[in-house]
């Protein structure tokens, strides 16, 4: 919010003014005030009785004064009994050689030193200019108030409001109702501005638009001390710039330091790859082009092309991207995190998203569930495409593991792994380096037939329906079936084997508090009880299990089935 400077000069410049308070009504037994002084140079006088009340009417340069104060005009009426004045065209009022008030038509009571002028009103002092069509004026207490709409001017700065006063008791200035102030590098437009002359404080109410070249505020309640720059909003607060949104229920914006901080329902909005961040607390540094999100397990979404992706860390941390590397941003979350998308949930220590070439790296013991398939390994990449998965790379300590319908575990781990999707679907599985797989064959999905069990340097798996079709062991392969009668149980898993279904993150376990349930469906009214009728009992049929990746007899390299051992 850099419009410090020319904001706090313009205010300053409007204390020498002693202006813009609203008009009181001068006590019943208000004490006379100094004769007001009609000087030499009127051209005609004339004297009478008019109603019963005296009057003077004079014409032609007539000036008057009263201590301080002049007035000037070319006709009025002077009121010899209540020491007032009535002004006609081109009515002047100079304050102590500083102020200087100039309208069509003017009244001056010199008891209570309250004017009141009208029609084209301007008021001058030595740096600013005010314009309206009715202003109030007490001069002993030096309060002033237009309620017809006010435009003030001053070298740097113009301000417009339907309402104006200021008040010297309080040394506030206030500007209500459509106030519009131009600054030279901001646009600012609220409902009620106030400024305190002595904390230097500007207090905003209402909704409140500051339009920058660095970005814009809003915001509908707040401070801004022009002393240490630092502004306090609050009520739907937001920062804007042309690639972020960060807003809160309360924003602390530090101008020197361009830093701030977002608290309570804070949300940051990347424009160009639509992400938003989500969480308890924000804090932003401008000049890093960094985000830092966190409190009550903040929640990352990401929607391209249909799919929605969240992603929830105890903390977030996004970084604007620069051209020529970079030009999307990177985001960073740790610890404890957790993913969710309806094709994909997964669970890591720490991730790294780059959002240009849309690849998300996952660290310290990261496991993927993709449909009845886990995959663990030391680290993984995700690449994705058109906002699809389109890759997954395993790196060092692979395993993939899938639960049949008879709850066995088929398995596959090596040194890497290099997985390819198709419409998020997977397809092929290349293992490089120490290939096991260990797979049971079924008939029917019912019945087992037997387990592969094979070694090789390298395996190519290939799927349809996310269900494993083939195996090929590219080199060095040593493959065997063990029929059912001779398994054992220490012949079911393979080193390193875990199963771990319970961590898979939920879509409510992920989203926790900050977004609300996609689809949620509305809650059904409840029905009038019917009659009780006769109802006859139905015993429930038996529901098969899906069934699970069947495997295939390991083949010889380029496929070819080998001959099956013969049982001992």
């Amino acid at each position: 919010m850099p419009f410090v400077k020319s904001f706090f000069l313009f205010l300053a410049a409007l204390l020498p003014m002693a202006s813009l308070a609203q008009q009181r009504p001068a006590p019943a037994t208000a004490p006379k005030g100094q004769r007001i002084e009609l000087l030499p140079g009127t051209r005609e006088l004339i004297g009478g009785t008019f109603n019963g009340v005296e009057i003077r009417k004079l014409i032609g340069n007539v000036s008057f004064k009263q201590e301080n104060t002049f007035l000037y005009c070319d006709s009025a009426y002077q009121y010899l009994d209540r020491n007032a004045i009535e002004a006609f065209s081109n009515v002047r009022i100079v304050d102590n050689d500083t102020v200087t008030i100039t309208g069509d038509r003017g009244t001056y009571d010199g008891d209570t030193r309250k004017a009141r002028m009208t029609g084209n009103v301007t008021m001058r002092d030595p740096r600013m200019t005010l314009t309206t069509q009715v202003l109030d004026y007490d001069l002993s207490k030096n309060l002033a108030y237009y309620s017809t709409g006010g435009h003030l001017v001053d070298p740097e700065n113009t301000l417009d409001s339907q309402y104006g006063y200021y008040n010297t008791t309080s040394k506030v200035f206030s500007f209500k109702r459509n106030v519009h102030l131009v600054t030279k590098e901001n646009d600012i437009t609220t409902d009620t501005l106030q400024y305190n002359t002595l904390s230097k404080v500007a207090y905003f109410f209402g909704p409140t638009r500051i339009k920058g070249k660095q970005g814009n505020i809003y915001a509908e309640n707040g401070t801004y001390n022009t002393v240490t720059k630092v502004s306090n909003f609050q009520r739907n607060a937001k920062i804007e710039t042309p690639s972020y949104l960060l807003g809160g229920d309360k924003l602390v914006y530090d101008e020197v330091k361009q830093y701030g901080v977002a608290t309570g329902h804070v949300s940051m909005t990347s424009k160009k790859d639509n992400i938003v961040l989500r969480g308890d607390v924000g804090r932003y540094w401008r000049a890093r082009g960094r985000t830092k999100v966190y409190g009550s397990s903040p929640v990352m979404r990401n929607i391209s092309d249909g799919d929605t992706l969240y992603l929830a860390a105890d903390t977030l941390v996004s970084v604007e991207g620069r051209a020529p590397k970079n030009t999307a941003g990177i985001l960073y979350a740790y610890p404890k995190v957790k993913i969710f998308r309806k094709d994909l949930q997964g669970r890591c220590d720490s991730l790294t998203y780059d959002r240009q070439n849309s690849i998300i790296y996952l660290n310290k013991r990261p496991v993927l569930w993709t449909d009845n398939n886990q995959l663990t390994a030391d680290s993984m990449e995700l690449r994705q495409s058109k906002g699809k998965i389109d890759q997954m790379r395993l790196y060092a300590n692979s395993f993939i593991v899938g639960q049949d319908t008879l709850l066995n575990f088929n398995q596959v781990k090596g040194r890497n792994m290099l997985a390819y999707f198709v419409d998020s679907k997977l397809k092929k599985v290349n293992v490089l380096g120490n290939a096991e797989s260990l797979y049971f064959a079924l008939e029917g999905d019912t019945a087992l037939t037997g387990m592969n069990k094979a070694v090789s340097a390298n395996m190519t798996l290939r799927f349809a329906d996310s269900k494993l079709q083939t195996i090929s062991y590219l080199t060095n392969a040593d493959a065997s079936f063990i029929p059912p009668h001779e398994l054992k149980q220490s012949d079911k898993q393979l080193k390193d084997f875990s199963w771990r279904p319970k961590e898979r993150p939920t879509r409510r376990l992920v989203l926790g508090k900050h977004f609300a349930l996609p689809g949620k469906a509305k809650p059904k009214p409840k029905l009038k009880p019917k009659a009780k009728t006769k109802t006859t009992t139905i015993k429930p049929k038996t529901v098969k299990r899906a069934g699970s990746p069947r495997p295939v007899t390991p083949a010889r390299p380029a496929a070819v089935t080998p001959p099956r051992p013969r049982a001992k």
